[in-house]
């Protein structure tokens, strides 16, 4: 049964793993081959040493066809035959290096070898139009794979081990986590080698750094408790990297690696105030139209002989009374990160915050078609009753939150 440590690395750790990549890497290569089949020549390809998307494409202007075209026939007999012979020689070079960290290669260069068979056998047996049926010597494949694949799950659980000696000796969570890593790779191949699951489960809990996070009033303002304690019930997980458990309370009994203490260094809510003024608002608008008129007082007459109109502009005002009301809620805070056995100090980051409580209420006198957009937003409201200090308090400890945790994410531990 996985631990929540293991379910929260296995959603967050999203590892491509080596093998993936070389069926990735024959998928693409195949899907390169399709694109370029119609301009490229499989017997060219084989002259210039490109032995796999010889075969692609050779087999692919086979596949189907009644009349086997020579050309291609040879193309595919040649590319396939070289490719074979590179792959196993260069697998044996790898085998007699003795290197264990190369086995995975070699696992790779088979499994190709494997997939370049496969693509071959649904033609057999090819015989060209003129009756030559052409010839492939095909490799066991099965012992080779499964020979490679144990000797690469050995080499990473003895990587790992050897990883995870060191975290524990030395306390290494570095160590521990390249083991976790190093274990995870088995499992692409053998999901439940030896004791595996228990030694992730180790590398996790040696690897997973703790981080204590509290939240203190240092300033000479009486803060209410439950907003301390509402300011802990943060959400943590957003904090959280791969490897970085947050606590607000340490209820599990960890040893702690870091404390990230909020320190409340100044709280504050001012007096509410109340401001009056007085302002005109005009405007000039189109009211109605006039005739225009000559030097005699006629109406003047347009080409067709129409009475000459043109709108007639005033100037429109109104005298406005607004009150407005404001208060506002400060708090300043330091974050300090702190090495939990060393008692030092890392780091430390300073933020503040304000909570402001603003009202508009405006009466006017005059044309109102004179007042303003802003000035017609305010007409109708009426003052209220100033928020009480807490609930500003309040308000601006929601707006700490988020400042708060970008400070924090900016600091991985």
């Amino acid at each position: 049964m996985q631990t929540d440590y293991e379910e929260h690395l296995n959603v967050t750790i999203m590892k491509t793993t080596k093998k993936q990549k070389v069926r990735w890497s024959i998928i693409l290569s195949m899907a390169l081959a399709v694109l370029m089949s119609s301009c490229a020549s499989p017997q060219k390809l084989v002259e210039k040493g490109d032995y796999d998307r010889a075969v692609q494409i050779a087999v692919k202007r086979l596949a189907g066809k009644k009349n086997k075209k020579v050309k291609y026939v040879r193309a595919l007999e040649d590319g396939f035959a070289k490719a074979q012979e590179q792959d196993m020689a260069e697998a044996d070079r790898l085998k007699k290096a003795n290197r264990p960290e190369y086995w995975e290669h070699i696992l790779s260069i088979y499994e190709g070898v494997e997939y370049r068979q496969d693509l071959v056998r649904p033609l057999l047996p090819l015989i060209d139009k003129e009756g030559i049926k052409a010839n492939f010597r095909f490799i066991r494949t099965a012992a080779l794979i499964d020979e490679a694949m144990d000797k690469t799950v050995e080499y990473y659980y003895n990587s790992g081990q050897n990883l995870l000696a060191s975290a524990r000796n030395y306390n290494n969570k570095y160590d521990a986590r390249k083991a976790y890593d190093e274990f995870q790779q088995i499992k692409n191949y053998r999901r439940d080698y030896k004791d595996v699951r228990a030694l992730m489960n180790e590398a996790i809990e040696l690897g997973t750094t703790h981080i204590l996070f509290d939240v203190r009033n240092q300033s000479p303002t009486l803060i209410p408790r439950d907003l301390i304690e509402d300011l802990k019930r943060i959400n943590v997980r957003d904090l959280e990297g791969p490897w970085q458990v947050y606590h607000v309370n340490n209820t599990g009994g960890y040893d702690m690696d870091f404390k990230v203490v909020m320190n409340i260094t100044h709280a504050e809510v001012s007096p509410g105030y109340i401001k009056e003024r007085e302002y005109v608002d005009s405007k000039e608008i189109i009211d109605g139209w006039e005739y225009v008129l000559d030097d005699r007082g006629n109406v003047m007459k347009d080409s067709l002989g129409n009475d000459i109109k043109v709108d007639r502009w005033v100037l429109v005002k109104a005298n406005v009374l607004e009150v407005y009301q404001h208060k506002a809620a400060t708090i300043a805070a330091r974050i300090d990160v702190v090495d939990a056995n060393r008692h030092e100090l890392l780091d430390s980051h300073d933020l503040a915050v304000e909570a402001i409580f603003e009202n508009y209420a405006s009466t006017f006198q005059g044309d109102k078609r004179a007042l303003s957009k802003e000035t017609k937003r305010r007409i109708g409201n009426q003052p209220v009753d100033f928020p009480v200090d807490v609930a500003l308090l309040y308000e601006a400890a929601e707006n700490l939150k988020p400042a708060m945790k970008n400070k924090l994410t900016a600091t991985r531990l």
